[in-house]
């Protein structure tokens, strides 16, 4: 399956691909963008919807490195959701999760999502 890049999941809202800058990769009227709110990737009725909380093939992330960072997804059920507060990926206390202001979601990280001037995570949809 073809992977699609989405964006950066990212707090840098200078960054033509953040998430978070409204005219780039956050922009709400681009088909392919998770800000978009009737795409495939921002609906909350699709199945590859970030939104949508029983979504099945969310988005995937991957920090800059390549290495998988658990699904982009508020889905409290799926083991690799950054939502599941259980789950190695959406966990606060595990070392993997962006949920973790002392691992890799520490805001002073240059690749952590949650640094406002970082490059943060790449975000894929299939």
């Amino acid at each position: 399956v073809h992977a699609e890049y989405l964006g950066n999941l990212s707090g840098n809202e200078f960054d033509p691909n953040s998430i978070a800058n409204e005219f780039g990769a956050g922009n709400p009227f681009s088909p392919n963008s998770i800000t978009n709110e009737f795409g495939i990737y921002g609906s909350p009725f699709s199945h590859r919807s970030e939104t949508n909380p029983y979504a099945t093939d969310a988005p995937r992330l991957y920090d800059q490195e390549g290495h998988y960072r658990g699904k982009l997804s508020t889905n409290p059920y799926d083991p690799d959701s950054v939502s599941n507060p259980y789950g190695r990926y959406g966990s606060p206390y595990s070392p993997d999760s962006l949920n973790n202001q002392f691992g890799a979601g520490n805001p002073y990280r240059p690749d952590s999502p949650n640094n406002p001037y970082g490059r943060g995570w790449h975000i894929e949809g299939r």
